[in-house]
């Protein structure tokens, strides 16, 4: 028998892999990794995914495959049902459906997404400084957002946006700054509250770091995921308040085309010309459901003490 020592790590990893012998191999998994794993065992939010993707697919595509331009007139065919000219029909006037709701959708979701990104950055920036800074700097944001809580700033919006001839992009600005930051704003400082505490925020106030550059470097890092699915959210957020608004006539005005304004000129003819309310309800439905189910995946990810991701 032999004096020497045998390393067992070595044994292992030289040996021949059999019945006796079972090699555990362990790697270290990445943290995108990790989510994208977790995010995948959930067949709804991957079904929403799908769907979301298919979507903005149809939204890019759609107006270039169209037959017609979404404000070109077919004299020849007012009120149709879904042909083989016009695939989801025609309105009163004679646009295409298609070519419109394609073009709607193209617009709310570049409202809902521009929207969706300026509150999740503006939100974010307030409530994580006013934690951090604390005094007046906190005193008065909060007073600015309980003050902004109790007006009726759908109102608010629908005026401003009535004087502005319903400019999407003038929509987009004043839901970012006028009804979207402040309660994301102050879930965020509630949280932040907790952070600015911590061991390595301190170590880097002492060793000098100016305090925006802690805000931004050691703060809005570590709530990534409440920013990420607060940016879920917010699309459909923004759909909704967007629909809300051109269903009651103060969103996008003609030529400019949204789900919201379909819906609302396709409600009066429900009975008579259903296709006009099914067709953009439809996209709209869908837009929604597949945001939220995404939401609902991102967060099951993100969060560590979920179980509904399952084990990575």
């Amino acid at each position: 028998m032999t004096s020497e020592m045998i390393d067992p790590t070595v044994e292992a990893s030289t040996a021949a892999p059999g019945p006796e012998t079972t090699r555990v191999a362990t790697r270290r998994l990445s943290k995108w990794t990790l989510y994208s794993r977790r995010y995948a065992r959930n067949k709804g939010a991957v079904a929403g995914l799908i769907i979301f993707a298919l979507l903005v697919l149809f939204a890019i595509i759609g107006p270039l495959i169209a037959r017609y331009d979404h404000v070109e007139l077919d004299f020849l065919a007012l009120s149709t049902g879904p042909t083989a000219e016009h695939w989801f029909g025609t309105n009163n006037a004679g646009n295409d459906l298609f070519a419109q709701v394609a073009v709607g959708l193209q617009r709310s979701l570049m409202i809902a997404v521009s929207v969706s990104v300026g509150v999740t950055i503006v939100s974010a920036l307030v409530g994580t400084a006013a934690a951090y800074f604390g005094g007046w700097t906190e005193r008065i944001t909060l007073l600015v957002i309980h003050f902004m809580m109790v007006i009726p700033s759908f109102l608010i919006l629908a005026m401003i946006s009535n004087k502005s001839g319903g400019d999407w992009r003038v929509i987009a600005l004043i839901m970012i700054f006028v009804i979207g930051w402040y309660f994301p704003a102050r879930v965020i400082w509630t949280l932040a509250l907790s952070l600015r505490e911590r061991e390595y925020v301190s170590a880097a106030r002492y060793m000098g770091v100016r305090g925006f550059r802690i805000v931004l470097r050691h703060l809005l890092p570590n709530i990534g995921s409440l920013l990420v699915i607060n940016f879920t959210l917010g699309v459909v957020n923004a759909v909704v308040a967007e629909t809300g608004l051109s269903f009651l006539g103060f969103g996008v005005k003609i030529p400019d085309v949204s789900l919201g304004a379909l819906i609302g000129a396709g409600s009066s003819s429900l009975i008579t010309s259903p296709w006009l309310f099914y067709f953009p309800a439809a996209a709209l439905t869908l837009l929604t459901v597949s945001m939220a189910l995404v939401a609902d995946g991102l967060r099951d990810a993100l969060d560590p003490t979920s179980a509904a991701g399952g084990r990575a």
